[in-house]
């Protein structure tokens, strides 16, 4: 309900941008990656045929519910104009992963290995980066 001047000066930090969207992003009451899928993401990218890993992904990223699949396309549309611009801004796909894996991917508790969670998280991210056009 809170009404914002995008015009105000401090919006000009890339830095708060991008943390008011990991914000939201994070306090969404359910992921992007609804907490029914995040297993089945975690056992996809394990896969090792890599044919197969992208094949299951894709299927997975299109078997979300429509609104979390066309924000997911949107929000990794412009993560991948972000990445085609590493050179100036220093976030690679690895980086961007690292930053949004845990955000858009989480298990419903936190209980179990949350480090191998997070390498897990980031790698379905990176994924999806370097597999746009496919998957989209």
């Amino acid at each position: 309900d809170e009404q914002l001047d995008l015009d105000d000066g401090h919006w000009e930090d890339i830095h708060v941008v991008t943390g008011a969207l990991k914000l939201f992003l994070r306090e969404l009451p359910e992921p992007l990656v609804p907490f029914s899928h995040f297993d089945k993401f975690i056992a996809a990218i394990k896969i090792q045929d890599l044919s197969l890993r992208g094949h299951c992904i894709r299927d997975l990223v299109l078997s979300l519910p429509p609104a979390h699949h066309d924000t997911m396309k949107v929000l990794f549309r412009h993560l991948c104009r972000v990445v085609e611009h590493k050179e100036e801004n220093r976030m690679s796909v690895q980086s961007v992963a690292i930053v949004f894996g845990p955000t858009l991917l989480r298990p419903a508790s936190e209980e179990g290995n949350m480090a191998m969670h997070m390498v897990f998280q980031n790698q379905v991210v990176e994924h999806i980066l370097n597999h746009y056009g496919i998957i989209f």
